[in-house]
């Protein structure tokens, strides 16, 4: 059997330690990637048998690539804390590793969404991928301020079965979450997007709340579906006015 590392990245997530760290306890070894929590998480993370690596927070793909580094197995399983692994996909990928030979260099696997205390079914989050199970030497994040994604230099696979995602707590956090990631998406930005115009700051958050909201189906979600696309949309406006109070900072 292949030996398998699991990694969790975390900020101030007792309230979710827990449970994700029962739901990779077939792991052989569990790091816990941790940005200098505040609350219980690392207390908890240790009393639950986890490694705890910390480092001061800089962005969402060095900060993963860091853990990666340092995982004593070739093959590693990375969730976020507010993710679940199902005991079908915890079956599954038993299987996959109890494999004498594995053809992929990495797995990506669905994930099926909650939000506002409901499943979403639509709103662009349907048919929601990542690639979380990979051979460490193969594959690497890159260097995205936010909206990081795994570099696979091989072969990549589907899994069968989802990861739970319970993503944020409240309509609070989801909206300082956002403010976060504009603030970070205008870093990234500022490198390909020339003058500013009224086509960022009208047409694409527009867009952005069309696609979700009708063009993704959001509207068969409901209020949660409208919320999404309004908030999809407000993002993308904040995310010019950031690189406009960026670029004019600098100046």
């Amino acid at each position: 059997m292949h030996k398998l590392t699991a990694i969790i990245p975390t900020k101030n997530e007792a309230h979710n330690i827990e449970a994700v760290l029962a739901s990779v306890d077939f792991a052989d070894e569990i790091l816990v990637i941790d940005s200098f929590s505040d609350d219980a998480t690392v207390e908890k993370a240790t009393a639950l048998g986890a490694k705890i690596l910390q480092r001061k927070f800089d962005f969402y793909g060095a900060q993963k690539n860091y853990a990666i580094d340092l995982a004593k197995y070739q093959w590693v399983l990375l969730l976020d804390a507010d993710e679940r692994v199902t005991p079908e996909l915890k079956t599954e990928i038993i299987s996959i590793l109890n494999q004498d030979t594995i053809n992929y260099d990495a797995f990506s696997i669905k994930r099926i969404n909650h939000f506002m205390g409901q499943r979403v079914n639509y709103s662009g989050w349907r048919n929601d991928s990542v690639i979380r199970l990979f051979k460490k030497d193969a594959c690497k994040y890159n260097n995205l301020h936010v909206h990081e994604s795994l570099i696979v230099n091989g072969t990549t696979g589907k899994l069968q079965h989802k990861f739970l995602h319970y993503s944020y707590r409240s309509f609070n956090q989801y909206m300082q979450k956002m403010d976060r990631y504009a603030t970070l998406q205008a870093k990234d930005y500022d490198k390909k997007t020339g003058r500013l115009t009224p086509y960022h700051f009208i047409i694409k958050p527009f867009w952005g709340f069309f696609k979700h909201y009708i063009l993704q189906s959001g509207f068969r979600d409901g209020v949660v579906g409208l919320t999404i696309g309004y908030v999809q949309g407000y993002v993308v406006f904040m995310r010019y006015v950031k690189l406009w109070l960026l670029r004019k900072n600098r100046v």
